[in-house]
């Protein structure tokens, strides 16, 4: 009775991708801990990353939030980019860039909306653009050390 037709009842109550594509927000990509990247990944679908990347990271339609665990050696342009872990690159936001209280980031960040939560780790610079494309804020040299305050929103 270990044949198929076991095999085909075990996998019943399992979702099957669907015939049509879901909505965007219901489709995330996990790179889990144990993998690791190098090249440049592309894509329209969120992005939740665990591992290790080295390479470009471009989505577009999509969010990327770097785990605690997530390791990136990657320029990040994405919709809403959260970070968690480790990242040494670029990370350009079209909406909003969220650095958490264990995430390190050491390269420059643009978005209309940055927050730092106390305990992140920033070194580089920030460029705030407005929604009509104008430049609302923008920090003035390099911004580097650890915040020790409460949540910080640039």
């Amino acid at each position: 009775m270990g044949g198929k037709g076991a095999n085909d009842s075990s996998t019943r109550g399992a979702t099957a991708p669907p015939e049509a594509a879901p909505s965007r927000t219901a489709r995330i990509t996990h790179i889990g801990g144990s993998l690791s990247v190098k090249g440049d990944v592309y894509g329209e679908e969120d992005l939740f990353i665990e591992g290790r990347i080295e390479g470009k990271i471009t989505f577009k339609k999509g969010n990327v939030t770097v785990g605690e665990k997530g390791r990136v050696r990657a320029d990040i342009k994405a919709t809403n980019i959260q970070v968690a872990g480790e990242v040494e690159g670029d990370l350009t936001g079209r909406e909003q860039v969220v650095l958490l209280e264990t995430g390190r980031v050491h390269g420059n960040i643009k978005a209309k909306s940055v927050t730092l939560h106390n305990g992140a780790q920033f070194k580089g610079s920030i460029d705030m653009e407005s929604a009509g494309g104008g430049k609302e804020s923008q920090a003035s040299g390099a911004v580097s050390g650890k915040s020790n305050g409460s949540t910080q929103r640039l």
